[in-house]
């Protein structure tokens, strides 16, 4: 069956606003909503941080579990008989590692259960801001977890379960090479398995894109991220690394201290809502050029839903709009009165360096024949249809603004704006 992402077609996930047009280009656009709503991003960011902290805080404690073992486990003791004592402790430390992640990695598969809250609302807002040009309240954040959370937590819960596979693969490997059997088998399926995780993350990073930004069945999310990561990846691949840059700050920070101190900074403060806004801003664009919205049918289905009543008080709104656009533009004499063409016959004659009081009389004379010209096809092509039409309903139109003798305003109709 042919792929396609036609079904996201006025289906935008947008319950409590209205998407607004950009004025400019999409990064300009993103960079304005970035410098011009910069204490908003930062409380944004704290919240989802929050969402975070049992994570972090996971992390933390594996850290401290794993060098509280390297404390008291026997790795170049002295049994105090005089001599030194060394134990076999081939592998000892690989296998500690590979027993305490074992442990934590599953509780931080846990962990995406809550941080997938702050991920949601975040999301949610972020796109608001990105589509309103500014527009954020707290009720946002918790309406965005509301709508989206159950399209986060999925794709998040497989992204970390690959990635935490691949940790613990990673910690198998350095034990088997550490006890002394053959390194390829391991070192193989680790770098398999690393790129498998890369691939599992960008993919999972579009399943969470489509299940925010679109109401849609869950197999037509998967299907439809898939779509659209296949249609772009080269973009793809450039926009992921360009969103992580918190994560290469950090990464850097592990061989320089100083980095590491402004990783932190950035992330308390900025870090989750930058990539976020940039990986948001940039598959909205990949959205609108594979996503072409059918205007005309999701008008269609919205009358349909519409009772009489609101179908009547809708029509009316839209005559008044229409009626009060063309009265503020104006009545143009261009459209509303006959011009007589311009011809060879219509010349005046020029006057040449030396001219008398007869030359200035003939040239007066033939400006007022050509006036006379102007007036007398005005007047006897005025009655045709183009110009009477025009005329006639602008007309119509400025008089359905006026009130009647009774001093009520008259309705405002298609009927009274286009026929007498």
């Amino acid at each position: 069956m042919k792929l396609n992402v036609n079904n996201l077609e006025g289906n935008e996930l947008a319950d409590d606003y209205s998407r607004q047009a950009a004025t400019g280009s999409r990064w300009s656009e993103t960079w304005d909503v970035f410098k011009s709503n910069f204490g908003k991003l930062v409380l944004l960011n704290v919240i989802i941080l929050i969402t975070f902290a049992p994570g972090i805080a996971i992390m933390v404690f594996r850290s401290m579990y794993i060098a509280n073992l390297g404390a008291i486990y026997p790795f170049n003791a002295n049994t105090g008989l005089g001599y030194p004592y060394y134990p076999d402790v081939q592998g000892l430390a690989e296998n500690i590692h590979l027993t305490a992640d074992l442990l934590f990695y599953s509780l931080l598969v846990v962990a995406g259960f809550i941080a997938s809250v702050g991920l949601a609302g975040g999301a949610y807002s972020i796109k608001k801001l990105l589509n309103t040009h500014g527009k954020f309240t707290l009720k946002s954040f918790f309406h965005g977890v509301k709508v989206c959370y159950f399209n986060t937590v999925l794709p998040v819960t497989i992204f970390m379960v690959a990635l935490v596979g691949t940790m613990i693969l990673g910690d198998w490997k350095d034990y088997v090479i550490a006890i002394g059997q053959s390194r390829h088998g391991p070192l193989t399926a680790y770098s398999f398995a690393i790129i498998a995780s890369v691939l599992v993350g960008v993919y999972c990073a579009w399943v969470f894109v489509v299940g925010v930004s679109y109401k849609v069945k869950l197999g037509q999310v998967f299907k439809n991220a898939f779509v659209l990561l296949i249609g772009s990846p080269l973009h793809t691949v450039f926009f992921a690394a360009f969103a992580m840059l918190p994560v290469w700050l950090y990464l850097i920070g592990t061989a320089v201290s100083f980095m590491k101190i402004i990783a932190y900074i950035v992330f308390i403060f900025i870090g989750f809502v930058i990539m976020l806004l940039v990986w948001l801003s940039f598959t909205q664009w990949v959205l609108d050029m594979y996503v072409t919205p059918n205007i005309q049918k999701a008008q269609e289905e919205a009358k349909a839903a519409l009772s009489p009543k609101e179908l009547a008080a809708q029509k009316e709104e839209e005559d008044k709009r229409t009626a009060m656009e063309l009265l503020a533009a104006g009545k143009s004499e261009l459209i509303g009165k006959p011009i007589k063409p311009i011809t060879d016959e219509q010349a005046l004659t020029p006057i040449s360096g030396s001219f008398n009081r007869q030359s200035l009389n003939k040239v007066e004379d033939e400006r007022e024949k050509l006036k006379s010209d102007v007036l007398s096809y005005e007047k006897e092509h005025m009655t045709d249809p183009v110009y009477a039409e025009y005329n006639r309903l602008f007309a119509e139109r400025e008089k359905a603004l006026k009130t009647d003798k009774k001093g009520k305003k008259k309705k405002l109709s298609s009927d009274n704006l286009l026929k007498k």
